[in-house]
C-alpha cells in the first residue's frame, strides 16, 4: 500500500466523484481510477459503490477512510514538528475565523513578537471550520459560536454583545437602545446563513415573533458598516466590530441578552509549535484586556 493511494482515496471519498477528485489532484481520471482500483485489490474489497459517474463510500470505504485520514494526519503532524524544530523562527500559522473583527489587532500584537512568522487566514462558515478542524488542517480557530467535539479543545475567550447599527438620520439614530420587536419592519444587511452571528440573531428574532428581512447577504462582515452608512439597511454587529464611522450610530438591545461567545479552538492531536503557543497567549492577553475595559 502506497502513500499516494491513500491520498487519492481520501480525495475521492470526500467528493465522491472521480472527475472532481482528478481535477483537484491535478491528475488524469484514468490514472486516478487505476490507483483506486489497485488499492481495492490490495485490500481485497471494494471501497465504493458505483452509481453512474458518481461514487459512494460503502461500509468498507467508510471504515477505511477513518483510518486513512488518521494515518495522513499523523504524518502531517510529523512534518510540522520537524519544520518547527529545524526552523523555529520561521513558518506559517494556519488560522480560520468566523469571528474576524478582532483578528487584525491580534495579528499586529503577535507580529511584534514573531516578525518572521507568516499567516494564512481563512474566513469560514461554522460547518467549513468544523471540517478543517477534524482534518487537523488549522492551528487555531477563532469562532462564534464555540465548536465542541471529542477531538477538539474549545476555550471561551470573550462574551461579545451584539449591537444594532443604524445610519445617522434614521428614525432610531437618537436612541441609545432598542427592543428587538421594534425592528420587525426594518431592512437589514448581514452576512450569509452559516455564520455564527447571523444564525444567533435570526434565532433570537424568531423567538420574539419576526424574521429579519435582509436586502443584502454577504461573506465580508467588515463591509456591513459601509452599507449601513450608505443607508442600504441596518445591521446587527458585534461590539468588537464597531468602528468610529461618523455617520453610524450603535444601539444596545434592551429586552434580550444578545451576546455571542468567541472561542479559541484547536485540534487536540495537532502538533502545536512554539510560535502557535505564543499566538494563543497573545489571543488570551488581548481578550483579557478588552474584558477588563467592558467591566
Amino acid at each position: 500500500m502506497e502513500l499516494l493511494q491513500l491520498q487519492y482515496f481520501i480525495e475521492v471519498a470526500r467528493v465522491e466523484h472521480v472527475t472532481e477528485a482528478a481535477r483537484s489532484l491535478h491528475v488524469t481520471q484514468s490514472s486516478l481510477s487505476k490507483t483506486i482500483q489497485r488499492l481495492e485489490e490490495d485490500l481485497g474489497v471494494p471501497l465504493f459503490d458505483r452509481i453512474g459517474r458518481k461514487l459512494r463510500l460503502n461500509e468498507f470505504g467508510s471504515s477505511f477512510l477513518r483510518r486513512a485520514e488518521r494515518a495522513l494526519f499523523e504524518l502531517e503532524q510529523g512534518k510540522q514538528e520537524i519544520r518547527n524544530l529545524s526552523s523555529p523562527e520561521h513558518g506559517t500559522l494556519e488560522l480560520a475565523v468566523t469571528a474576524a473583527s478582532t483578528l487584525p489587532n491580534i495579528l499586529r500584537e503577535f507580529r511584534k513578537k514573531r516578525p518572521h512568522i507568516q499567516f494564512h487566514v481563512q474566513m469560514l462558515t461554522t460547518q467549513e471550520m468544523v471540517t478543517l478542524l477534524h482534518r487537523g488542517e488549522v492551528d487555531f480557530c477563532l469562532s462564534s459560536p464555540p465548536i465542541q467535539g471529542d477531538d477538539i479543545e474549545c476555550q471561551i475567550v470573550f462574551n461579545d454583545p451584539i449591537l444594532v447599527a443604524v445610519p445617522k438620520g434614521h428614525r432610531l439614530a437618537d436612541r441609545s437602545s432598542i427592543s428587538l420587536i421594534e425592528l420587525r419592519d426594518e431592512c437589514f444587511v448581514g452576512v450569509k446563513r452559516g455564520y455564527g452571528t447571523r444564525d444567533l440573531v435570526d434565532a433570537v428574532c424568531k423567538s420574539v415573533g419576526f424574521v429579519p428581512r435582509y436586502v443584502y447577504e454577504g461573506d465580508e462582515p467588515a463591509r456591513l458598516s459601509t452599507l449601513v452608512e450608505a443607508e442600504i439597511g441596518i445591521a446587527f454587529m458585534p461590539s468588537t466590530a464597531r468602528n468610529s464611522r461618523e455617520h453610524v450610530t450603535y444601539l444596545q438591545v434592551e429586552d434580550h441578552e444578545l451576546v455571542r461567545e468567541i472561542a479559541l479552538i484547536w485540534h487536540k492531536s495537532r502538533y502545536i509549535s512554539r510560535a502557535a503557543l505564543e499566538f494563543r497567549e497573545v489571543v488570551l492577553d488581548y481578550f483579557g484586556a478588552i474584558s477588563k475595559q467592558t467591566i
